[in-house]
């Protein structure tokens, strides 16, 4: 199990879970748990410790975050698709992941996991914002668990300390095709809207 995700916060490993469990704790907590086959996982541990890295990698992972979520906010406007950010918790019924996606795109209607309505489901394009803590987890596990969304069309990995962007999208084919970018004139393309984004507005006021 402990490999498939982080390691079970120490005052959640006596036993396994219920989702209503987690989802009443959750919803009680002030910090953010993923749940996996009734395992409950912290998040965003790297940026609990004090010092330069932990407020520099935050620092970047926000500037992202903010370029990124405000440019799809803006060209998103008035569409019938919504972005979200990481404070929107999600559910793979599929595989029983509970997470927090950096940024999650769904379109048409909104659907909500039925015995909490805080929970989303079905999304259309999830970004994560890669931190050295993280990046194993989201380009592998993780990726995994996501491709059993029936919905979802991108997968988009950006790291926050060096320039590369690691863009996967369904192909006419219905296969998962990887597109990668690492110069800040280069754009990155999001195929289910038509649109595109310079890598140097994603990556605008961060210093490497």
């Amino acid at each position: 199990m402990d490999e498939i995700v982080n390691e079970p916060a120490v005052e959640y490993k006596k036993r396994k879970y219920s989702v209503q469990e987690y989802l009443e704790m959750e919803n009680a907590s002030q910090e953010k748990h993923e749940y996996f086959e009734g395992e409950i996982f912290p998040l965003h541990r790297e940026f609990r410790a004090i010092g330069v890295t932990s407020i520099s990698g935050a620092l970047s992972h926000n500037f992202i975050f903010s370029n990124t979520f405000g440019f799809l906010s803006r060209k998103l406007y008035g569409s019938k698709c919504i972005p979200f950010g990481s404070d929107m918790r999600m559910n793979i019924p599929e595989n029983s992941l509970f997470t927090y996606s950096d940024i999650s795109i769904y379109c048409n209607e909104i659907k909500h996991l039925e015995e909490d309505e805080n929970t989303v489901l079905l999304p259309t394009v999830i970004i994560e914002i890669l931190s050295p803590s993280t990046k194993d987890y989201d380009r592998g596990s993780k990726f995994k668990l996501y491709r059993d969304i029936p919905s979802l069309k991108e997968y988009i990995m950006i790291d926050s300390t060096a320039i590369s962007v690691e863009a996967f999208h369904i192909n006419e084919h219905q296969n998962w095709e990887l597109k990668e970018y690492s110069n800040m004139d280069e754009s990155l393309n999001f195929y289910s809207f038509g649109f595109d984004i310079q890598l140097r507005c994603i990556y605008q006021h961060v210093k490497f």
